[in-house]
C-alpha cells in the first residue's frame, strides 16, 4: 500500500520537499551566525567557547 503511494510522487515533489528542508536549515544557520557575531563582538568569545568553558567548569566542580 505504501509503495503504491510512494511511487505516485513525482521527482519534482521530492526535490521541492528537499529544497524546503535545506532552506529552513539555511535560515537557522544564518540566525546562529548572526548571534555568534554579536556574541563575539560583546564578549570576544564565540558561542562554542562559552559552552566549552561552562562544561569544563561544571566538570571540574563535580570532579572534586
Amino acid at each position: 500500500m505504501i509503495l503504491i503511494f510512494a511511487s505516485g510522487c513525482s521527482e519534482f515533489a521530492l526535490l521541492a520537499s528537499g529544497a524546503s528542508i535545506a532552506a529552513s536549515q539555511n535560515a537557522y544557520t544564518r540566525i546562529y551566525s548572526g548571534v555568534d557575531v554579536l556574541t563575539i563582538m560583546s564578549t570576544e568569545k564565540d558561542i562554542k567557547k562559552h559552552v566549552y568553558e561552562n562544561i569544563k567548569e561544571l566538570y571540574e566542580q563535580t570532579k572534586y
